[in-house]
């Protein structure tokens, strides 16, 4: 970690030591209610209690048949974190199988919130950010909801089943409990509620070839979030082209999953065999790459969608109301008239140091220089193999985002290259290389429309 202090070290950098504890407050955070937790620990081993209070999915028992030796908590649900050892290669020989073959991901964490009834359009219209309107039967998007203060609740992917049927696939936060609220207050005419579905991810490029043995040619006509109905050894299921990567991929839905878990997922193996599938972990070394965000890591609900790149969330031309719509569109006039009010923005940096291998315990500090005090943090760092470098996704005032700054990351010790100096580090673009699947704000990049605000 950066270096402890001592009572002849001046450096402001340094003095925000870990041995200290100290939260750093250099990085001004006053638009927040809570700031970002910027203390310094490092890792700090400790076993993971597995009890009852947290759900095991139902796929729980089969990730620690294929080698499951870690996992963080997801959604109140033990979420695998690891299955290749440190000692064998760890997350990098995960993130080999993932761009070489194909690779299956235990993602039962997301949730499944389905909302269902009359009013189903018209209820999901107003919690979202985008027109559901748009959203045609059997298929999904991309989607944010926010409170009433623009900030960000949850980014699910949104499936849309039939008419008066959702599904919200929720990332990590109490979804179920602010749509049952709403309702409360609201009165739409319909259902909500958890069902019992867990999805698996299938990535990596030969994951449309594993599909067809699975389901048929059909699967190769599924367009970039659609969705299709099928079955895996005799269970429903549903099937979109979705996924955490960036890349070519699918999800797999399993309908009544807490009955017929083991049977989809040896279906799935077997079939992979001939493709060199491997269970591993959700890669984040590869969604970083593309420049998909993690709720509650790179951003919360205090977070509004112009501070993180999700400006292309909040449509102009949406005239039905939402929640946050009033808030986020004089936030949209502020940043027009040059006085956006938020103190910082994420931007994507790449840096040196060793090679970055692992999940970072801390919120990696970011100064000017390497005697200023830190103007921001790293959020979601890793080592890209294909660009040689360091990348992450990272916070930092106003003042230091256009592209080609260059600014100081704090290393631990395990990657920094001289203990106690930074590495050297500059804002890119992002995502940091081009997607299989690029997402509405990639496309109007392409287009040639700005999408920032």
């Amino acid at each position: 970690m950066i270096e402890a202090p001592t009572a002849n070290v001046t450096d402001p950098a340094v003095v925000t030591a870990r041995s200290l504890g100290a939260q750093v407050t250099s990085i001004d955070q006053s638009d927040r209610r809570v700031p970002i937790n910027l203390r310094q620990s490092g890792r700090t081993p400790v076993e993971m209690l597995i009890s009852t209070r947290v759900r095991k999915s139902p796929y729980w028992h089969l990730s620690i048949e294929a080698g499951c030796w870690r996992c963080t908590v997801y959604n109140r649900i033990y979420h695998p974190r690891g299955y290749v050892r440190p000692e064998d290669g760890g997350a990098m020989v995960e993130y080999d199988a993932l761009v070489n073959h194909v690779t299956m991901w235990n993602v039962a964490v997301e949730r499944q919130i389905c909302v269902k009834g009359p009013d189903a359009e018209a209820f999901v219209n107003y919690v979202i950010t985008r027109d559901a309107t748009k959203i045609q039967p059997m298929h999904g998007k991309y989607v944010i909801l926010c409170n009433e203060a623009g900030g960000i609740l949850n980014d699910p992917v949104l499936l849309r089943l039939s008419e008066d049927e959702f599904w919200f696939s929720i990332s990590d936060s109490d979804l179920e409990f602010w749509l049952r609220g709403v309702n409360v207050g609201m009165g739409f005419d319909v259902t909500i509620g958890e069902i019992d579905v867990a999805p698996v991810q299938i990535q990596g490029p030969k994951s449309e070839a594993l599909m067809v043995d699975l389901f048929g040619e059909q699967v190769r006509d599924i367009p970039y979030y659609g969705l299709m109905r099928g079955q895996v050894a005799g269970r429903d299921v549903v099937v979109s082209q979705t996924g955490f990567t960036g890349e070519k991929g699918y999800e797999i839905y399993l309908i009544d999953a807490t009955r017929y878990a083991e049977d989809m997922w040896y279906a799935v193996l077997e079939a992979g065999k001939a493709h060199s599938l491997m269970v591993i972990a959700p890669a984040h070394h590869r969604r970083i790459a593309a420049g998909i965000l993690s709720w509650g890591q790179d951003i919360d609900s205090e977070t509004l969608p112009f501070q993180c790149n999700l400006a292309y969330q909040v449509p102009r031309k949406k005239e039905a109301d939402y929640i946050g719509k009033q808030r986020l569109e004089a936030v949209r006039a502020q940043i027009e008239a040059g006085q956006p009010p938020f103190k910082n923005r994420m931007v994507g940096i790449a840096f040196g140091g060793r090679p970055v291998t692992d999940y970072a315990p801390d919120f990696w500090l970011i100064s000017e220089t390497p005697a200023s005090d830190p103007i921001g943090y790293v959020t979601s760092p890793w080592y890209s193999p294909e660009l040689e470098t360091n990348i992450a996704l990272a916070w930092v005032a106003n003042d230091y985002t256009a592209l080609g700054t260059e600014l100081c990351v704090w290393l631990p010790e395990e990657y920094a290259e001289v203990t106690g100096k930074p590495a050297e580090g500059r804002v890119v673009e992002v995502p940091f290389r081009p997607s299989v699947n690029p997402n509405a704000r990639e496309l109007a990049k392409e287009q040639g429309r700005d999408f920032a605000y």
